[in-house]
């Protein structure tokens, strides 16, 4: 038992306010007597018994429960199973047994120096449960892995990783060069390198990155990190970009509408996109050996319109889709040899001809993106030497795809513009945000 002690006072307080309310309304007032220092009050002691709580019993209760740990560690270069396991506490021969013969459970010590590993162990070491996350070639987490004690025995299950995704966004000044802006950070935060990579990607149709820089341009970046346990795992996609290089903003904004079969791409933020829709050429060439013209065919020997271009390269080397679209057909044909049509959107389509194969699983019907590979340069049909015959078709009707002027990708429809304007102003928002003060926010 102890006592407390508690000091009352009694004061009374004059309101001056009151004081000059009372003047005015009756034109005289008396003078009210201030009240006594509150030193010079009584001090009234007030003797309160307290109860002490009974720790002694707590701790009994405790001592008699089996006390659990969790321990983390980072796997260092060279590791052994047994390093890794005193580290994290762990003193249990058959847990260490388990681990090195068991199949899924062996996968602990494939873990590449910086990866986590936690475990949980009992008062004298044993191992209650072990945690560890597999990951690619890339560094990307695929698998977590636990090791779970049953009784006197342990089993060993993985499941599929599942991240956490955050947008984060930030702003930065170019004081020198793009790579330097973004290995800085003035608020803590340095910029991935494949977020780096985007933005030359995003905007250098506009922007020379080794040249037109200059010393006070600024960008604002908005993209999607992903994270497991409160460790960043890995970047993803910009979401919308801002750069201003000398005094002219460029702006960018990822869509991807849910409601629609078209893929993802970026726009502008009045909804036109940003990709051309057709490549120029299909492929890493090393001449064009005949154009859209007339010529002597060269098997036939007939002066004849040729309708398409030849891009003279070695045999295997890969075809891209020069277009998002729809494969119509992927066969041999006549003197085309190996061709694949592709579909695009309103009345574009293409066609790859003299191919020595195709990209493995392509078939009618299947959606390819542009850049895709769907085929390798070769010499079938009528061709005398290798290269791949090029087609750019309006209407069925070819057309010579060095001066076509197709510049767009299909436009977005009412529908799908109207759910764009909701993503588009959104990053206007975010784009507000971090206008003014240059620094950069996150938000999760």
């Amino acid at each position: 038992m102890y006592s407390r002690l508690v000091s009352t006072r009694k004061t009374r307080i004059v309101s001056a306010s009151a004081l000059l309310l009372a003047v005015c309304a009756f034109g005289a007032a008396g003078v009210v007597p201030l009240a006594p220092d509150a030193s010079d009050l009584p001090v009234k002691s007030v003797a309160e018994d307290l109860a002490l709580p009974n720790l002694s019993s707590q701790l009994s209760t405790l001592e008699g429960q089996d006390q659990k740990f969790i321990h983390e560690e980072k796997i260092r270069g060279g590791d052994t199973l047994a390093a890794l396991l005193t580290r994290l506490g762990v003193d249990d021969a058959a847990a260490a047994t388990f681990i090195k013969t068991d199949k899924i459970a062996h996968g602990v010590m494939q873990l590449k120096p910086g990866k986590r590993v936690q475990a949980q162990t009992s008062e004298d070491g044993h191992l209650q449960w072990l945690r560890a996350t597999l990951v690619d070639a890339k560094g990307i987490p695929i698998q977590n892995i636990l090791v779970s004690r049953k009784g006197d025995t342990f089993v060993a299950t993985t499941k599929a990783v599942q991240l956490e995704r955050r947008v984060e966004m930030h702003a930065r000044n170019i004081t020198s060069t793009l790579f330097a802006a973004t290995d800085s950070s003035p608020d803590g935060v340095r910029l991935p390198d494949s977020i780096s990579a985007q933005i030359v990607e995003m905007f250098a149709t506009n922007i020379d990155f080794r040249g037109d820089l200059k010393r006070g341009d600024h960008f604002n970046v908005v993209y999607e990190t992903f994270w497991q346990d409160g460790e960043m795992v890995r970047a993803g996609r910009i979401l919308a970009g801002e750069f201003t290089n000398r005094g002219t903003t460029y702006q960018s904004v990822w869509f991807e509408d849910p409601a629609s079969k078209q893929g993802g791409g970026y726009y502008s933020f009045d909804g036109k996109s940003l990709k051309k829709a057709f490549l120029k050429s299909p492929l890493e060439f090393s001449r064009i050996s005949s154009g859209f013209s007339m010529r002597l065919h060269p098997i036939s020997g007939e002066w004849k319109q040729h309708k398409g271009v030849d891009f003279a390269a070695p045999i295997g080397t890969p075809i891209h889709a020069s277009g998002d679209g729809v494969v119509e057909m992927a066969g041999v044909q006549n003197g085309y040899g190996n061709i694949v049509v592709l579909k695009h959107w309103a009345n574009y389509s293409t066609a790859y001809a003299h191919m020595s194969g195709f990209a493995a699983g392509l078939k009618k019907g299947m959606k390819v993106s542009q850049g895709d590979v769907i085929g390798y340069v070769g010499m079938t049909g009528w061709s005398t030497g290798a290269h791949l015959h090029y087609e750019f078709r309006v209407n069925n009707e070819a057309k010579d795809p060095m001066t076509v002027n197709v510049l767009a990708q299909a436009p977005l429809s009412s529908a799908e513009l109207s759910r764009f304007r909701l993503v588009s102003n959104d990053m206007r928002h975010r784009f507000t945000l971090l206008r003014p003060t240059d620094t950069a926010l996150a938000a999760r």
